[in-house]
């Protein structure tokens, strides 16, 4: 099985398991993804999920009923996910969840899956933080990463050396304390127990990594005409729309925004997708792949509707209805949006 296993020592407990089907293979069902949480239910009750492609564990209660450490279980997780979806994974280990992520994110993306270790040493945790850029670390998005560029704070070791008053002068007391913990390795949030919510997503990934902001929008709008087409089909509709962009570097952020009222109507969906994406502010970003997921599904006959007289969002309606007809009779490319790419 292709993969490596990097370990110096110590007794790192959370794992970020990312689910990987080969290139090419598209993403992961819901109803795979669901099975492949059953299979990290089997190891540990404590699994938190992250849709539509990931999870935390907390195995610290298995270690003795397994007989092994965090890494040797992650490579269970590997060989039975292989065996009953034939779906690889990247595995990060560590004292806590944020490094555990950071190291997953950190495995050669040109390996199928890996296993890679974080020890719980203070040399090992600054040494595996240092050179990382301000973006790796959760929720600096790249507004945040410039700010804290533009006084030469670049890398986590360098804000981590930082004075925390510094900080709070350029973050803001709250964001400074939080940053400055987490460029030390420092993340007290525990691995909490959840169930996905009813969802459904999608994501394109780019040929090549992409600086244009036209392109990532015509990719959205497919991805989101894409869901809504799913939706209506399926007779349901969606409370909340959450966008994840992933960038060269393999760090991610992630946005969500309630929907004003669960719809399935594309250009809701649409709008929703343009308006989260132009709020990162991802200026000269290299964009590796955006993905949207639709939470909070519901039965369409259940979800209320507010009227409304304005003439173009009915006759809007009545054309969406129409192009469904055109794709359930000549086929999915029947009816397509002008700025149509084709999703790998």
């Amino acid at each position: 099985m292709a993969g490596a296993v990097e370990s110096l020592g110590g007794k790192p407990h959370v794992l970020y398991v990312r689910f990987q089907r080969g290139t090419g293979s598209g993403a992961l069902g819901e109803d795979v993804y669901q099975g492949l949480l059953a299979l990290l239910g089997e190891l540990t009750p404590v699994v938190e999920a992250l849709p539509p492609d990931a999870a935390f564990a907390d195995v610290r209660g298995a270690l003795r009923y397994f007989g092994r450490d965090a890494a040797g279980l992650a490579g269970i997780v590997r060989v039975r996910a292989l065996a009953r979806y034939g779906v690889d994974c990247t595995v990060g280990v560590a004292a806590n969840p944020m490094l555990a992520r950071m190291a997953a994110q950190d495995a050669s993306p040109d390996t199928p899956g890996a296993v890679r270790t974080v020890p719980d040493e203070p040399g090992a945790v600054a040494a595996f933080l240092a050179r990382k850029p301000p973006t790796a670390l959760p929720g600096v998005g790249p507004a945040t990463a410039r700010t804290l560029c533009a006084y030469g704070l670049d890398s986590a070791a360098r804000i981590a050396d930082a004075p925390l008053g510094t900080l709070q002068r350029i973050l803001g007391a709250a964001t400074a304390r939080t940053v400055h913990a987490w460029a030390r390795g420092i993340d007290p949030a525990p691995v909490t127990p959840n169930a996905p919510t009813r969802a459904m997503g999608a994501e394109h990934r780019f040929r090549h990594d992409e600086l244009d902001p036209v392109r990532r929008r015509r990719a959205l709008l497919t991805l989101a005409d894409g869901l809504g087409v799913r939706l209506r089909t399926s007779g349901q509709t969606a409370a909340v729309l959450v966008l994840t962009v992933r960038y060269a570097d393999r760090s991610t952020t992630t946005r969500s925004r309630t929907l004003a009222e669960p719809t399935a109507h594309t250009p809701l969906l649409t709008a929703a997708a343009y308006a989260l994406h132009d709020a990162l502010g991802l200026q000269r970003a290299r964009v590796r792949s955006v993905a949207l997921r639709l939470e909070g599904l519901r039965d369409a006959e259940l979800a209320a509707h507010q009227l409304t007289f304005d003439p173009a969002d009915e006759k809007s309606r009545r054309l969406e209805a129409a192009a469904d007809r055109a794709r359930a009779r000549f086929g999915p490319s029947a009816a397509r949006p002008a700025g149509f790419l084709d999703v790998a």
